[in-house]
């Protein structure tokens, strides 16, 4: 018989990746600050966990942005400039009506029924008022919407490198309106749209929406 068949079965998830969602809750709910230096000795102990998968996380996050490591003088979670955040909409404005162009004759009932749950789920979260990062996730699931029912797969993957990014700018797009979390029904048109029938009108209003959402978070950032 193959060795193959006496492994295990993997855990849902892995230490490090425990490690790396908690550490990524902590930056994207904003209890630690961008710029703020991370070391790893105070974060083993405050985690309860040992260093090895510890530096694998902060790996993990350094390649997805959230966290820089410069030479000689330690680990810092990104800060963030005018210029990265026009970079981030531009592209996300892009690749996102790419996605709509790509997914709209794929538009099932059930598919339409989905994006109205995904709306739903977001606005009882808000309701709820509980933890702003998880509302921030259900209006990631909300946006993901599009990039899913396209079946492309490029497009998926390139959507969910970016996705830890998109967490952390929308912390920031929330501090800058002084509020805890997204806004009830900001995305009532979004969906009224994406669930019509007319393309041009949801593409506009992606152009609109995201625009308008870089230009508030803006105002927030320092002039460079």
């Amino acid at each position: 018989m193959s060795a193959l068949g006496n492994l295990e079965p993997v855990a849902d998830e892995t230490r490090r990746g425990q490690i790396v969602r908690r550490l990524r809750q902590l930056i994207v709910n904003g209890n630690v600050s961008p710029g703020e230096r991370l070391t790893e000795t105070r974060l083993a102990t405050q985690l309860g966990v040992s260093r090895a998968p510890l530096r694998e996380a902060i790996r993990e996050l350094v390649e997805s942005g959230l966290v820089e490591s410069t030479p000689y003088k330690g680990l810092f979670v990104r800060s963030v400039t005018r210029r990265d955040l026009e970079e981030l909409y531009s592209l996300r404005t892009t690749l996102e009506q790419f996605a709509i162009q790509q997914c709209w004759t794929k538009r099932t009932p059930q598919a339409l029924a989905e994006l109205q749950r995904r709306n739903l789920a977001l606005q009882t979260e808000i309701d709820r008022n509980r933890n702003k990062g998880c509302a921030i996730e259900l209006e990631l699931a909300l946006h993901s919407w599009c990039y899913e029912l396209s079946n492309h797969m490029l497009l998926q993957k390139t959507w969910e490198q970016m996705k830890p990014n998109l967490q952390f700018y929308f912390m920031l797009h929330q501090k800058a309106h002084n509020r805890p979390g997204p806004q009830r029904g900001a995305h009532d048109v979004y969906v009224r749209c994406a669930t019509g029938d007319n393309m041009q009108d949801m593409l506009d209003h992606l152009e609109t929406h995201m625009r308008q959402g870089m230009e508030v978070t803006k105002k927030y950032l320092p002039v460079e």
